[in-house]
């Protein structure tokens, strides 16, 4: 049924989840597994810090390498041999979407609430908007 999963991480407690669900899955069904994390510097140019110093910047790109590599390892020390880690720039629902897109991603498991629930509460979910336009399914680990 799945072939390729993609996990959408952050390093928060509910991305910890959907990434559990997401290994769960590919074992179930042999799948590819991708683990995406998405770097939004236009969320830090919108605190009102400006410029951003770009060792702020290295260290928001080394934690999320350092999140991807860490969920990398999880997933295959649990026997998943073919899984990927991917860090990108953007919108995290937009770069997600196209990300899942471009590579024939047949679902995306993401958790319900992120790293920051300040800028959710004013933009909407990442999870709400994954739901309304991706054109695969999305599950929403809770």
């Amino acid at each position: 049924m799945f072939k390729k999963i993609l996990v959408a991480y952050d390093g928060s407690d509910h991305a910890a989840r959907a990434l559990d669900i997401g290994i769960d899955l590919a074992k179930r069904y042999e799948a590819k597994l991708d683990i995406v994390e998405v770097v939004d510097t236009a969320a830090l140019l919108g605190m009102g810090v400006a410029p951003i110093p770009g060792e702020v910047i290295q260290q928001v790109y080394n934690k999320a390498k350092s999140d991807i590599d860490n969920a990398k390892a999880k997933a295959q020390n649990q026997g998943i041999k073919d899984v990927e880690g991917v860090v990108l720039e953007g919108d995290p629902a937009t770069a997600i979407l196209e990300y899942a897109g471009k590579n024939g991603v047949d679902l995306i498991v993401t958790g319900s609430r992120g790293l920051s629930t300040f800028k959710r509460i004013i933009l909407g979910s990442v999870s709400t908007k994954l739901v309304q336009e991706a054109k695969i399914p999305v599950l929403v680990v809770k």
